[in-house]
């Protein structure tokens, strides 16, 4: 069935991919302007995907702005079928245990509690909504396949997948140190899923395992032929094991399945250009 959606934010890594999934699974989807947050008489259903994500401690206020301020004048005047805020699993980086109920820590001191902090609060907007169709996806850490797996950003995968084709990676964190990673392609099956059916108020969507340091390293130096190592006294951050038992249960009532791609299956696909120059 046809449906109407109005993805904010559409000039976006999520933006873009989501907005080329609905168009392909037939939905009619507008794309507004950058700082649009009047919507019009019927947007249909609005997903927000307006954030920052690596450049957060160098754009405080941008940071702010975007994920609380400008989100908070577009749920003030926006009528909607659904309206869907992205959110991050990087809240559950102070504690708990990766699920959805958990009570969560941040310091407002540390400036690398920013984007937790700023995300918590578009999460608050949301909860404080008098309707019960404005809902919350915290998604893991997205990486892509389709796209150029080593793209110019400071985000941490691609640093390390541009490393590895130089020839040598070093990381920042200790070999322990483990996250959660989910393809994009993954996540747009998921939000489409949300918007049109979701009942809870917060989702995670996550690939509900996590993945060390240690095993990246392992499958760059095979498959690309890269020296690995680690910075000395890198700390080794672990994130909890994310929980994805809402999503499954959201796909499940559809007769569908959550089974997301698994990072290390990937990695090959990512660093493909230069195990091809180190074949040849």
């Amino acid at each position: 069935m046809t449906e109407r959606f109005t993805v904010l934010g559409g000039g976006g890594f999520i933006g873009a991919r989501l907005i080329r999934r609905l168009r392909e699974q037939g939905h009619a989807v507008e794309a507004p302007g950058r700082g649009t947050t009047d919507l019009g008489g019927d947007p249909g259903h609005v997903i927000y995907a307006i954030g920052l994500t690596a450049d957060f401690r160098s754009r405080p206020f941008d940071t702010m702005e975007a994920h609380v301020e400008v989100l908070g004048e577009t749920l003030r005047r926006a009528r909607f079928d659904s309206f869907l805020y992205l959110s991050s699993t990087r809240v559950y980086g102070g504690g708990g245990a990766g699920r959805e109920t958990d009570r969560l820590a941040v310091d407002p001191s540390d400036p690398s509690d920013l984007y937790n902090l700023s995300k918590l609060a578009g999460e608050a907007l949301c909860h404080a909504h008098d309707s019960r169709r404005v809902r919350i996806a915290r998604l893991s850490n997205v990486y892509d396949t389709a796209a150029d797996g080593a793209a110019e950003t400071a985000d941490f995968l691609p640093s390390v997948i541009r490393a590895a084709r130089a020839g040598a990676v070093t990381f920042a964190t200790g070999p322990d140190s483990a996250k959660d990673y989910i393809r994009v392609d993954d996540v747009c099956r998921a939000l489409e899923r949300i918007a049109l059916t979701g009942a809870e108020r917060c989702y995670n969507v996550a690939a509900g395992r996590n993945v060390t340091n240690g095993e990246i390293a392992e499958v760059l130096a095979r498959i690309a032929g890269c020296t690995t190592g680690t910075e000395p006294g890198a700390p080794a951050p672990r994130f909890p094991r994310i929980d994805t038992a809402r999503i499954a249960a959201l796909f499940a009532a559809a007769g569908a399945s959550w089974r997301p791609a698994h990072l290390i299956d990937d990695l090959p696909r990512l660093v493909a250009p230069r195990a091809r120059r180190t074949a040849a």
